[in-house]
């Protein structure tokens, strides 16, 4: 039977695919059955096209990603978020609250749709536990089209017909990511052989775990954010080619990454470093008004070993801004006064909400429900959280909820309450507690937004860095569909909360605080923690399950002062590099000087060598000289 549309060639057809909504409620379709299709049209354009069974031999289909009529925004679908790229979503409130809204539909049915393949921005396969025939289309507008599933299959014969009109490239990002060029772009050619697009490598272990990354990480956290696989391509990929390291990218059109090259930077020696004593004189830096003189040396000393407890409480309150370093004692009396009279005007707006007034506010009504539900099941087993109708579970929930009312486009996110924890143990202030909460979201909010942009890029210098470090470990992370590094996901969110003790984090905490010897040296601890199970992980010749399991199980079994030596070592030995990649010292913080700089850097007198034979050799960020041929200036010395 002849069912193509009138004036069109049909060049492909397959019957069973089925189109999957988002209507959840018990009197509508989950899926629709029906055709999928490529045609040429009367101009010669290919297109395709899906339309349900019931509405064969009708007119040409309707068209989902075009915007309405008169209107900027693009049209709603609210298709099963199972679809979602795996970027997107971490707040389950807000997306909870998008559930509500019900599916457009066109003249009370599902519509079809139609997509000219030269506006086809990407393919991928969409829920890992659907299998290998779930299939989701976005159009460069970047609008996902409905999920397609193919019951019958037929996904290999479709993309053979596609690839009659362009080319699909994977994505170094996202293995189940391929994107689409026309053929005369000079984008990346790959055999349809190549993608191997639909090899179904899933198990029950990584299912859940692209589902729920915290679940299966023994994260306590549930149905948080679907993440990414990601690298997933076999190691005769044509970017696995010999002699060329490779490093994770997105495509070119995606602004803020290109791509990176380590070709095997030769490192010298890793020094070997010394932790000191915790900082246990607080009064030695303080001036008669109760200034703090030396910020710089009291940062160095809290990096090098820490705070002992009986001084955390004050000088935590530096460190993460509730006071600015250089207040007198009289002006943080007045700070104290102001940000008690302004934490409880925010307080007060969410307790004088009536409860009339929350049935009507849903977004609200999701925040007290997660933060209730986050805050039973928080670091329970420390005595101060433990226990029923404990007064601290009580001071928790309301300085999450007062945090919502402080930044209420953020609100609450899963994750929140394990950062909170440890302060309000150290503060056992309400007040102090929720200013130091706010000044540690200002380091960490991008990892909780819901792009997850951050997070993205996190993994990606994370990848730089052991990729220069240890290039034979991450060839065989990337042998094993590990490349991404999705495992390190959680130590990167919450700075490894779930990973130490709850003693052991305090110390951690402090010391990342500093900032030193760079903003990212959270990104060396994690490289420290990686290299440390090397030769359990490439000895074992583990695949990507057991990886995954192997990394779960390190949850306190960590030793917090030798990764802490390692990490440091590890950014010694980098910046000693005279040869380290641009985007690896832009991880590390050394910035880039003009040329007119050379001739003065060159000059100096190189104090590598002295620096780096004494024991309690670190330093802070360190700049260089555009030219990589010129030593690198040797980082200070701490005390």
């Amino acid at each position: 039977m002849d069912t193509k549309p009138e004036n069109s060639k049909l060049i492909f057809e397959k019957e069973g695919v089925y189109l999957h909504t988002n209507a959840k409620r018990s009197n509508e379709e989950t899926s629709i059955p029906g055709f999928i299709r490529i045609v040429e049209r009367q101009d010669g354009e290919p297109a395709l096209e899906w339309r349900p069974a019931q509405d064969e031999g009708k007119n040409a289909p309707a068209v989902f990603y075009t915007k309405k009529d008169g209107e900027g925004g693009e049209e709603e679908t609210n298709f099963d978020p199972g679809y979602e790229p795996d970027w997107a979503v971490i707040s389950t409130v807000k997306k909870s609250r998008e559930k509500e809204q019900p599916p457009v539909r066109e003249t009370g049915q599902w519509g079809a749709f139609s997509l000219p393949l030269s506006e086809l921005y990407s393919l991928r396969r969409a829920r890992f536990s659907l299998g290998r025939n779930f299939v989701v289309l976005t159009s460069r507008g970047g609008d996902p089209l409905p999920p397609l599933h193919f019951h019958r299959g037929g996904t290999r014969e479709l993309l053979r017909a596609m690839q009659r009109y362009i080319r699909l490239a994977p994505s170094p990002v996202d293995g189940r990511l391929f994107l689409a060029y026309p053929h005369d772009s000079g984008a990346l050619s790959h055999s349809f052989d190549e993608l191997q697009m639909f090899d179904d490598t899933s198990s029950d272990l990584v299912s859940r775990f692209i589902q729920d990354p915290y679940a299966t990480t023994f994260g306590g956290f549930s149905k948080v954010t679907n993440f990414f696989r990601g690298a997933l391509r076999p190691p005769e990929s044509p970017l696995h080619s010999q002699g060329e390291s490779y490093a994770p990218r997105l495509s070119d059109d995606e602004p803020g990454f290109e791509l990176i090259t380590c070709q095997g930077a030769e490192l010298g020696p890793r020094p070997n470093v010394s932790r000191g004593r915790p900082l246990d004189d607080w009064q030695q830096f303080l001036d008669s008004d109760g200034r703090v003189t030396n910020p710089q040396k009291v940062k160095e000393l809290v990096f090098r070993g820490g705070i002992v407890p009986s001084l955390r409480k004050e000088v935590w309150k530096f460190l993460l801004g509730f006071y600015p370093w250089n207040s007198t004692a009289k002006e943080r009396e007045d700070i104290v006064r102001t940000k008690t009279d302004e934490y409880f005007r925010m307080k007060v707006q969410w307790k004088s909400i009536s409860e009339e007034q929350e049935m009507r506010n849903s977004l609200l009504r999701g925040y007290r429900s997660l933060i209730e539900r986050d805050v039973n099941r928080t670091d329970r087993q420390n005595p101060f959280f433990s226990g029923n109708e404990n007064p601290g579970l009580m001071l928790m929930n309301d300085v999450l909820m007062t945090y919502c009312m402080y930044n209420f486009d953020l609100g609450y996110v899963q994750g929140m309450s394990d950062l909170l924890a440890p302060l309000l143990f150290v503060t056992q202030n309400e007040v102090e507690s929720f200013w130091c909460l706010t000044g540690f979201m200002e380091l960490v909010h991008q990892n909780f937004e819901e792009s997850q942009e951050a997070m993205k890029q996190q993994l990606l210098q994370l990848s730089l860095l052991l990729r220069a470090l240890d290039p034979e470990l991450c060839d065989y992370l990337d042998s094993q569909d590990s490349g991404s590094l999705c495992f390190c996901f959680r130590w990167l969110l919450i700075w490894y909360k779930r990973e130490f003790s709850f003693e052991d984090i305090l110390h951690l905490w402090e010391v990342l605080w500093t900032r030193l010897p760079c903003a990212n040296f959270h990104l060396l601890m994690a490289c420290a923690i990686l290299e440390s199970q090397r030769g359990e992980l490439i000895g074992s010749n583990h695949d990507f399950n057991t990886i995954l399991k192997h990394i779960n199980e390190l949850t306190m079994k960590l030793d917090l002062q030798m990764m802490l030596r390692e990490a440091e070592g590890i950014y010694l030995q980098l910046v000693q590099c005279k040869e380290l990649p641009a985007k690896v010292r832009e991880v590390l913080g050394m910035c880039v000087t003009s040329s007119s700089d050379e001739e003065s850097s060159e000059s100096e007198p190189r104090e590598t060598d002295r620096l780096l034979s004494e024991s309690a050799a670190g330093g802070v960020a360190v700049c260089q000289s555009s030219n990589q041929n010129a030593p690198p200036r040797p980082p200070p010395t701490y005390p």
